[in-house]
C-alpha cells in the first residue's frame, strides 16, 4: 500500500517559533544598531559644529558663560572644556564599541552588493595629481572643511583682535602692531589646537572609531600626514608671531626663557614647539626616502611634544585636545603589551626574486582578513625599528599561521634576506626572533561585496591579492558568503624573475572545481623585458626554505585594537572610566581643596591621570585578556590543535613554478609592454555591462595615479551600459 506523503507535524511546530524569534531578534539588533549610528552622528554634528563656529563671537559669548558657571565647581572650567570637547569623543568611542559588538564578526550578510550600480563619493577619485596623492571625493570635502575652518577662524579671530586695539592717539604703530601680532600669536595657537585634537586620531592602528567608520590604518596615516603638516605650519605661525613681537619690544631672551607658575609658561611651549618642528622636517618626503631610520627615531619625540605642551598652557586648554591624545595612547599601551609576545616563524623562504617569505604562528581565535597587515620587528637586526607588510595569506588558509612576503627594497629587509640564507643549512629558525603588531585591516572585507574585481599590482603589490585570491576561493569552496564572480588580475613587474610570485598560490588545489563558480583571468606585463628569458620548458630555480614545528605558546598575541570585540572595548571602556575617576579625585581631594592653581603642575597631573588610567585600569583587563588568551590556547592543546596540514601540502610552504599553475590557460604574459588601463576598462565594460566593479590597486603612486586617472574619465565619460569602476587603494606608504 503506497503512503500519500503527508506532513504530520504539529501546526504550532518548535521551528516556527524559533525562525520568528530570530526574526524579532535579528530586527532588534538592526533597530538598535540603526538608534545607535543616530546618536553617533548627532553628537559628532553638534561638536563639529560647535568647534567651527566657536571663532564667532555669539558662540564665545555663550562658551565664556559656560565656563564662568563652572568655575566654582569642584572641576573649575577644566571640568566644563572636557565636557564640551573631550567628553563627544569618548561617548561616541562608545557608542561605536556597543555598535562593534551588534554588528559581529562576519558583516557580509549585511552588506551584500547592490542590484542598482551606484556613484559613491568615497570610491570616486576627484585630485589625483598633486601634494594630496589620490583623494576621493569624501576625503576632498574633509580637506575643504578643515582648510574653510581654519580660514574662517582666523578671519574671525583678526576682525576681533582690530577690534581690540586701543584707539589712543597715544599709541604707536609700533605698539599696536606688537599688540595686534601677540593676540593673533594667541588666536593661532587656539586654532592648531583644534588640528591636534584630531591629529592623533588616524594613527590609533586599532581605534575603536577607525573600525565603526571602516578606516584601516594604512589611509589614515594619509590624515595623520596632512593633519600634521597643517598643524605644524599653524604652530610655527603661533611661535614666529609672538617671537617677532617679543623682538620689537626688546624682551625676546626674557620672554623665551619665563616659566609663570600662573599662566602660559613660555619656555616649555618653545622645548614643545622645537620637537615639534624636528618632527616635522624629518618628516617630509625627500628626507623620509633619503634616511627612514632618522624620520622612525625622531617621531618617538612625539611624548616630549605632548607633555611640554601639557606644561606650556595648563590642564584646562590642553583638555580641549586630550580626547584624540587619549584614544592614541590606549592603543599605544596595547601595541606595546602585544609587541612583547616572541613570535614563532614556522618556515621562511628566498624566491629567486630576492623576496623573502615568512610564515608565523597565530593563535586560532586572531582575526584578521584578507586585506590585512602587520608590523614586524627582528630584534636580531634592531630593536626600535617595526616594518609594515601586507599579509599574503587568507584567514581560511589555516587557523595557526599567517604569511608575509618581503621585497628586498633597502638595508634592514637585505639584512633580514642575509640572515634567512645563513641560517638555511642549520634549519633552525629559533635564531630569528620577530615581534608582531597587528594584524590591521579593514572592518569589512570589501573585496567581497563586488561579484566584479580588478586587481591591479605592480611588483611586490601582488601580495595582499594573493590572499584576496585565496580566499575567495575558499569561500567557493566551503560555501561561505562571497559575492565576486569575476576576477581581473593586472600584475606589472619590471624583470621575469618576479614571476614565481604567483606560484605561491595553488588555486586548483583549494578549490579543484573554482572555474565553475568564478572566472579569474591574469594579465601580467613584464616591463623591463622584450622577450622571455627562455624558451618553453624554462624552469624557475628551486626555492630555498626552512621549517620548524610550531610552538603554540609563541604564537602572535591577540592583544590588539582589532582583536575581539568584547576585550577591546572593555578595555577602552575601563580606562575611559578610571581616567575620569582618577580626575575626580585628583580635582576632588588635592586641586580644589588645596588651591592648587599653579598652571603647568596641574597641566603635569592631568597628562600623569591619562597615563595611569590606561596602566591601571586598562592593563588590569589586559591582564584578564591575557589569561583567556592562554586558557584558549590550553584548550586548543587538549584537544589536540596542530599545525594545519595544508601549509604543508597547498600553503605557502610548498614550492611550485609557473608551469604548475593550473589557469595558465587564463593567464597572458606581455614582454616590453605596460598595462594599458583605457583599454583594459574599455573591453571589461562591454563585457560586463552595468554593474558595480570594485578596482583595488597595490603598487607605486605613479600606478595608482595611472588607474584613478583613467576611472575618473571613465566615470566623465561612461555610457549608460557600462559598469561603474570603484577605486580602493591597498598601498602603504608611512
Amino acid at each position: 500500500m503506497e503512503k500519500n506523503n503527508v506532513d504530520y507535524s504539529p501546526l504550532l511546530s518548535p521551528r516556527g517559533d524559533e525562525t520568528a524569534s530570530k526574526t524579532v531578534s535579528s530586527s532588534l539588533v538592526s533597530a538598535t544598531k540603526w538608534t545607535l549610528k543616530f546618536f553617533i552622528c548627532v553628537i559628532f554634528v553638534l561638536w563639529t559644529a560647535f568647534i567651527f563656529f566657536q571663532p564667532a563671537k555669539p558662540v564665545k559669548n555663550m562658551f565664556s558663560k559656560w565656563n564662568e558657571f563652572s568655575r566654582n565647581t569642584p572641576f573649575g572650567v577644566t571640568g566644563s572644556i572636557f565636557v564640551v570637547f573631550t567628553a563627544p569623543f569618548l561617548i561616541i568611542a562608545f557608542l561605536a564599541i556597543a555598535h562593534l559588538n551588534l554588528t559581529g564578526e562576519d558583516q557580509l550578510q549585511g552588506n551584500k552588493s547592490s542590484k542598482h550600480p551606484r556613484f559613491r563619493l568615497w570610491t570616486f577619485p576627484v585630485l589625483i595629481k598633486g601634494p594630496f596623492g589620490v583623494v576621493s571625493a569624501t576625503e576632498f570635502t574633509g580637506i575643504v572643511l578643515f582648510l574653510l575652518y581654519v580660514f574662517w577662524a582666523t578671519y574671525a579671530y583678526t576682525v576681533d583682535a582690530l577690534g581690540s586695539i586701543p584707539e589712543s592717539d597715544r599709541t604707536s604703530f609700533r605698539a599696536k602692531s606688537m599688540f595686534m601680532m601677540e593676540i593673533m600669536g594667541l588666536r593661532s595657537g587656539a586654532i592648531g589646537l583644534m588640528c591636534l585634537a584630531f591629529l592623533f586620531v588616524p594613527i590609533s592602528r586599532g581605534s575603536v572609531l577607525l573600525r565603526y567608520i571602516d578606516i584601516p590604518f594604512e589611509h589614515a596615516t594619509r590624515y595623520h600626514v596632512w593633519l600634521g603638516h597643517l598643524t605644524m605650519v599653524i604652530f610655527t605661525i603661533h611661535g614666529l608671531l609672538y617671537v617677532v613681537a617679543w623682538a620689537m619690544d626688546g624682551r625676546l631672551v626674557q620672554e623665551l626663557l619665563q616659566w609663570k607658575d600662573i599662566g602660559i609658561a613660555n619656555l616649555p611651549g618653545v622645548i614643545s614647539l622645537l620637537a615639534g618642528l624636528l618632527m616635522w622636517v624629518t618628516s617630509l618626503p625627500g628626507v623620509r626616502t633619503w634616511n627612514f631610520e632618522l624620520f622612525f627615531y625622531t617621531h618617538q619625540l612625539y611624548v616630549v611634544f605632548v607633555v611640554f605642551l601639557a606644561l606650556h598652557v595648563g590642564d584646562f586648554i590642553f583638555t580641549m585636545a586630550a580626547g584624540g591624545i587619549f584614544l592614541f595612547l590606549l592603543d599605544r599601551f596595547l601595541r606595546f603589551c602585544q609587541s612583547r609576545r616572541r613570535v614563532t616563524v614556522i618556515s621562511s623562504r628566498c624566491l629567486p626574486c630576492g623576496t623573502v617569505e615568512l610564515v608565523l604562528s597565530k593563535p586560532q581565535n586572531l582575526r584578521y582578513n584578507a586585506l590585512s597587515f602587520i608590523f614586524v620587528q627582528v630584534r636580531e637586526l634592531s630593536w626600535l625599528q617595526w616594518h609594515p607588510f601586507s599579509v599574503s595569506s587568507s584567514p581560511l588558509d589555516g587557523k595557526h599561521h599567517l604569511a608575509v612576503l618581503i621585497k628586498v627594497l633597502g638595508k634592514w629587509t637585505e639584512k633580514l634576506r642575509q640572515r634567512i640564507t645563513d641560517i638555511d643549512a642549520q634549519k633552525d629558525l629559533s635564531v630569528i626572533t620577530t615581534s608582531v603588531e597587528g594584524p590591521y585591516g579593514h572592518e569589512v572585507p570589501y573585496h567581497l561585496m563586488y561579484e566584479n574585481l580588478i586587481l591591479v599590482a605592480g611588483g611586490i603589490g601582488l601580495s595582499p591579492f594573493l590572499a584576496i585570491l585565496s580566499d575567495i576561493l575558499h569561500r567557493v569552496r566551503e560555501g561561505k558568503p562571497c559575492q565576486p564572480r569575476n576576477i581581473l588580475l593586472v600584475w606589472a613587474v619590471k624583470n621575469s624573475s618576479e614571476l614565481p610570485l604567483l606560484s605561491t598560490i595553488d588555486m586548483e588545489t583549494i578549490c579543484p572545481s573554482f572555474s565553475d563558480n568564478v572566472n579569474i583571468d591574469i594579465r601580467i606585463y613584464v616591463t623591463r623585458e622584450s622577450d622571455p628569458p627562455l624558451e618553453e620548458g624554462y624552469t624557475y630555480k628551486p626555492i630555498k626554505s626552512s621549517f620548524c614545528p610550531m610552538a603554540s605558546d609563541y604564537g602572535m598575541s591577540v592583544l590588539v585594537g582589532t582583536g575581539d570585540n568584547f576585550w577591546s572595548g572593555l578595555y577602552v571602556i575601563s580606562s575611559t572610566v578610571g581616567f575620569v575617576t582618577l580626575l575626580a579625585l585628583l580635582y576632588g581631594y588635592y586641586i580644589t581643596p588645596f588651591h592648587i592653581d599653579i598652571w603647568w603642575y596641574k597641566g603635569l597631573l592631568y597628562v600623569i591621570c591619562m597615563v595611569a588610567s590606561v596602566v591601571i585600569f586598562g592593563g588590569s583587563v589586559v591582564v584578564l585578556w591575557h589569561n583567556w588568551e592562554m586558557k584558549s590556547q590550553l584548550k586548543d592543546k587538549s584537544n589536540n590543535v596542530k599545525v594545519d596540514d595544508k601549509i604543508h601540502q597547498n600553503g605557502s610552504l610548498a614550492p611550485k613554478d609557473l608551469s604548475q599553475v593550473s589557469i595558465e590557460k587564463s593567464t597572458i604574459i606581455s614582454y616590453g609592454s605596460r598595462p594599458d588601463f583605457k583599454e583594459i576598462y574599455e573591453s571589461m565594460s562591454e563585457k560586463w555591462g552595468l554593474v558595480d566593479v570594485g578596482v583595488i590597486v597595490c603598487g607605486p603612486s605613479t600606478l595608482q595615479t595611472s588607474v584613478a586617472e583613467e576611472i575618473r574619465s571613465h566615470s566623465m565619460t561612461r555610457q549608460r551600459h557600462h559598469p561603474i569602476f570603484h577605486f580602493h587603494s591597498h598601498s602603504f606608504d608611512l
